[in-house]
């Protein structure tokens, strides 16, 4: 079965750009999996795939696996296929992410793995693929980012990774990490966000980058066609609130694609953020570490106040006893 549909791989990708044309649409009708309140009691498969069409794959990690559940992106080509992400769980027996992968692409066809960043939930799975043949994994630090892509002028400029007969652009988007970067597939103008844009929670790291970053994300796709934004996880419930931080059930899930109208919206939603917390539109906005600095300074600020009365307190009795 494997050696049948490696031959309509290599068939459909031998006729590019022709063919291209005909398979650039796809599917994105797919129920993910709910995950569960009891995952013990109600196991699910580790593992999702969806072929949104012969040469383009959605993987997802279950919800009992991890809270994380991230996206990941396989995109084959006519000389190799582009591994975007490798999600949160490391162990090949709980997360058969390589063997998966693997056995999705033509027999032989070169590998390339690469991050939208370094966070641990978007490259933990990155040692089963280290050892395999024909595999390579760029590494996630921001010099082993800037080198592969050549990015002389980081976060400016625009890279491309040709797989053969299907290029990807790649663009920094730094600010939820610095070492973000999002993937533009011309061949099905799908755009992968990582969690840069994402249905959920928008970690802001460096305000005025995330700002740069979505600017320069509006200028470079204005004039070209979106399909759909695919992000690296789903924290929305189909109503538009949020699913509660580390849930492993998610009953009312909305869909994962986001469209060319959110990346429009989103510069004018980082400009009106206030370094803290703030919900515009469709987007929430969190800095955790400055959120935390504030508690911090706050709890100092009542232990010193604490001290204060106590020392005044402890005065007070000493000298009324000495009186």
């Amino acid at each position: 079965m494997k050696r049948i549909h490696a031959l309509a791989v290599a068939v459909l990708l031998a006729f590019a750009p022709a063919a291209q044309a005909r398979t650039a649409s796809g599917s994105l009708d797919v129920k993910w999996s709910e995950g569960a309140q009891d995952c013990k009691a109600h196991p699910e498969p580790p593992l999702q795939v969806h072929r949104y069409n012969a040469t383009t794959y959605i993987l997802r990690e279950d919800l009992c696996s991890t809270f994380e559940a991230p996206f990941m992106y396989l995109l084959v080509g006519q000389k190799r296929a582009l591994l975007i992400d490798t999600g949160d769980v490391a162990d090949p027996k709980a997360m058969p992410l390589a063997k998966t992968v693997t056995a999705l692409l033509p027999h032989g066809l070169p590998l390339l793995v690469v991050h939208t960043h370094r966070h641990m939930d978007h490259r933990a799975g990155d040692p089963q693929f280290t050892t395999l043949p024909n595999v390579q994994v760029v590494g996630y630090d921001i010099d082993s980012v800037k080198r592969f892509y050549n990015f002389m002028h980081w976060p400016e400029g625009v890279a491309q990774v040709d797989l053969g007969g299907r290029v990807i652009d790649v663009l920094p988007t730094p600010g939820h990490n610095e070492t973000e970067v999002s993937f533009y597939d011309r061949n099905t103008a799908l755009f992968f966000s990582g969690d840069f844009l994402m249905p959920g929670r928008l970690l802001v790291d460096d305000a005025s980058a995330y700002v740069a970053s979505a600017n320069r994300a509006v200028a470079f796709l204005k004039d070209k066609p979106v399909r759909a934004i695919l992000a690296g996880h789903i924290e929305m419930t189909a109503d538009g609130g949020l699913e509660p931080w580390e849930s492993q059930y998610h009953p009312n899930e909305r869909a994962l694609p986001m469209t060319k109208a959110d990346l429009l919206a989103l510069p004018a939603a980082l400009a009106g953020f206030n370094g803290f917390y703030l919900q515009s539109g469709k987007f929430t906005m969190i800095n955790s570490l400055n959120i935390l600095e504030v508690g911090g300074i706050g709890v100092l600020i009542v232990i010193a106040g604490l001290i204060w009365f106590l020392i005044r307190f402890f005065r007070r009795r000493r000298r009324a006893r000495l009186a």
